[in-house]
């Protein structure tokens, strides 16, 4: 393979080594990515007024079921990208990079006129708060004006982790994230704009991350030829849909689950509401782990896979397994043992602490069986397996997590901590759909 600062070869030397490597700066990105939400709810919790923090927490949810949409169709761009590395057909990258261009500027003008125009259904749909259901509409409508950028920026950190490159897109994230925290404190601290400031603070964090990301690119010299003509629509496109259509398809309806669980906590009451909300960017850090151990394991598989050496590539998803295990045990005694330390840096509302805690009691083992459950997503996606992904991921959310959480919140005792605790008992469905096949898959490789 070509020798470039760009680009990384995972077919040779050690696994954990290189894994790890690329690993650490998806996990360091997700982790600012992570942020923005999270500053959001900090500093509305602390400055602005106490429906603020529903609106963030309900608006966040619908927003991020549109980013996860996008970064599950970017994932068919990262494994393409990275099997065509271990095939050493970099002239077939140019063609998949220009037709993501065209595709991706399509969809962002659909998704934005969705979540423009149909911003007042989706809360009353989520059943938002009466306090809180204008200041919803508002950061869904801002975020959604804004969406390009954020389109912009999964694109580009999709291909360059295709690419084995994982630095640069930190790099962009962490420059979205010091413009995110200073905008925060500029429209809702210093002028009082409230939830209407956090989403404008992320959307110009966005912005001018993806400004200077082209900026940065510009000065590299890239490990592939493209060129304008390979802007345009053409059959690239199918095979990376192909690859991460089922992909979206399953991040989008997972996603709708979740949002059926805010929900039914919504009609609990506003302290339960904004409690889930605080419990939610809490839990968004627990699975940064799993997440990062997915989106490495996706693009190190794949490239393996492309190589011919599937011993390789099934070596990296038991050590990714182990080393998530080992990180998620320690996460799990502190969400377990102390969600409200983590909680009460977004708010000074003990009824809401409360809430956040109790619901984080539940939620805690997932922290261990997601890095099980995300390392075998990641193998199969490498090696472009996306169908039982989805079929997984929608037979976990409408089979186990949803009736669970409804079953659980219409008990006459009904907490947020056995609420919380549906989402571990539907990893644990995860785990036995996914070893089940991969046996199955490991024996017809065998015959083959």
């Amino acid at each position: 393979m070509e020798q470039n600062r760009l680009s990384d070869d995972f077919t040779e030397g050690k696994i954990a080594g290189k894994l790890l490597k690329f690993m650490i700066p998806i996990l360091g990105a997700l982790v600012l990515q992570a942020m923005y939400g999270a500053v959001d709810l900090l500093v509305v919790g602390q400055f602005g007024t106490k429906a603020g923090i529903s609106a963030v927490s309900t608006g966040s949810n619908i927003i991020n079921m549109v980013t996860f949409i996008i970064t599950g169709l970017t994932m068919g761009v990262t494994v393409l990208i990275s099997r065509y590395l271990g095939e050493k057909a970099t002239e077939r990258i140019g063609k998949v990079i220009g037709g993501a261009i065209v595709f991706f500027m399509a969809l962002t003008i659909f998704l934005m006129a969705i979540l423009l125009l149909f911003a007042p259904i989706f809360a009353k749909w989520l059943n938002a708060p009466q306090e809180a259901y204008s200041l919803t509409v508002i950061y869904v409508r801002i975020c959604g004006g804004g969406l390009i950028f954020v389109v912009a920026y999964n694109v580009i950190s999709g291909i360059f982790r295709g690419l084995g490159n994982s630095k640069l897109p930190l790099i962009f994230v962490a420059i979205a994230c010091v413009v995110n925290i200073v905008g925060d404190l500029l429209f809702v601290a210093v002028f009082h704009m409230d939830v209407a400031g956090a989403a404008l603070a992320t959307i110009l964090a966005q912005c001018v991350s993806v400004i200077l990301s082209f900026a940065i690119i510009r000065r590299q010299q890239l490990p592939f030829k493209f060129t304008r003509k390979d802007i345009g629509f053409h059959k690239e496109i199918l095979v990376f849909l192909k690859l991460g259509f089922p992909i979206a398809l399953q991040d989008m309806l997972v996603n709708i689950s979740f949002l059926i669980l805010c929900a039914i906590i919504n009609g609990i009451s506003l302290e339960a509401s904004s409690g889930y909300g605080i419990a939610q960017k809490v839990t968004a850090f627990v699975m940064l782990i799993p997440s990062s151990l997915m989106q490495s394991m996706s693009a190190f598989v794949a490239q393996n896979v492309g190589a011919g050496k599937e011993d390789r590539a099934r070596k990296a998803m038991q050590i990714g397994m182990g080393l998530g295990v080992c990180i998620g045990v320690f996460v799990f005694a502190l969400a377990f043992l102390r969600g409200d330390v983590p909680s009460m840096l977004f708010t000074s509302d003990p009824n809401y602490i409360a809430c956040s805690a109790q619901y984080l009691k539940g939620f805690s083992p997932e922290a261990v069986l997601t890095c099980l459950v995300f390392s075998y997503i990641g193998y199969f996606n490498g090696h472009g397996k996306t169908m039982p992904v989805m079929i997984q991921g929608i037979t976990s959310a409408f089979l186990f997590r949803v009736p669970l959480s409804y079953l659980f919140s219409i008990q006459p005792q009904a907490n947020l901590i056995t609420i919380g605790l549906a989402v571990p008992l539907t990893s644990i469905y995860g785990i036995s759909f996914f070893t089940i096949y991969y046996l199955i898959y490991q024996k017809k490789l065998r015959n083959s």
